[in-house]
């Protein structure tokens, strides 16, 4: 069986999309995803989206990280889709449904009202979560916010100086987080600007992480140290993200499309 797919970006964060709605596709396995992922012997990608039809949004996208397991929302992929769906959209998603409409800024997402409550994160435990009581090393008290997949956030003053790469594992499965977390590290610049690098749950360093940003913008509102509207710069480039007065979260940015092609679904275990 041979599978078309489309390789697509946001800001650098990558993925292989496939159409289930064009054609049967076989069983997306924890295997599969991940041969598919790699980078040496696969297509390589840090997400594999696959497209479905759905009853009452126009499609549904499910997300599967480089390792396999599937996870609820990513913003950047949202772009991404939307991109390929080439107008306004409603897309169903594990963590909620989400709007598209493409700007001439680029694609803006309704990423839907951020979750708050420890329960909502989730964490093991009750506490706090505009500033939690736990540190790992120098990394301490960060703020954790859902925005449809978890996440937890660190200000700090150079966040190119934090050994994310080492720290980063370490918080991603650390008890606290009983679905894993996504860990951000931030440093706020302006009233309306903030650096960010993200350690992605089931991906690690990426260059671009939309999801990281929209939670790294409410953190850092909720604590009064930026506006409700502010540019998220990222390794990839930046995002644009509006807390807006419904309460829901607006992120704006770019996505292109790299390549297409097709591939034997029995070289991947399909």
């Amino acid at each position: 069986m041979r599978i078309a797919f489309t390789k697509m970006h946001g800001l650098g964060n990558d993925f292989v999309v496939l159409d289930a709605r064009a054609a049967p596709l076989p069983a997306i396995t924890r295997g599969f995803a991940q041969a598919l992922a790699d980078r040496r012997t696969g297509i390589g990608c840090d997400q594999l989206i696959v497209l479905e039809d759905a009853q009452v949004a126009d499609f549904r996208m499910r997300i599967f990280n480089a390792d396999g397991g599937e996870v609820e929302s990513c913003g950047n992929a949202s772009r991404a889709v939307a991109l390929l769906h080439g107008k306004p959209a409603r897309i169903e998603t594990a963590g909620g449904m989400i709007e598209a409409l493409p700007t001439d800024a680029g694609i803006a997402i309704d990423m839907g009202e951020p979750r708050f409550e420890w329960n909502q994160i989730p964490l093991a435990y009750a506490m706090d979560t505009l500033s939690m009581p736990v540190a790992w090393e120098l990394l301490d008290q960060p703020t954790a916010v859902n925005v449809g997949n978890p996440h937890v956030i660190f200000f700090v003053e150079d966040c190119d100086r934090v050994e994310l790469d080492r720290l980063g594992p370490e918080i991603e499965h650390d008890p606290l987080f009983p679905e894993r977390v996504n860990v951000n590290v931030a440093t706020v610049t302006g009233r309306d600007a903030i650096r960010l690098r993200v350690w992605e749950r089931g991906v690690g360093l990426t260059r671009a992480c939309g999801t990281g940003a929209c939670a790294t913008a409410i953190g850092a509102m909720r604590r009064g140290l930026v506006d409700r509207a502010v540019t998220v710069t990222l390794p990839g480039g930046p995002l644009r993200i509006e807390w807006n007065r419904a309460g829901r979260i607006i992120m704006t940015g770019p996505a292109a499309e790299s390549f297409r092609g097709t591939f034997d679904a029995r070289d991947f275990g399909g």
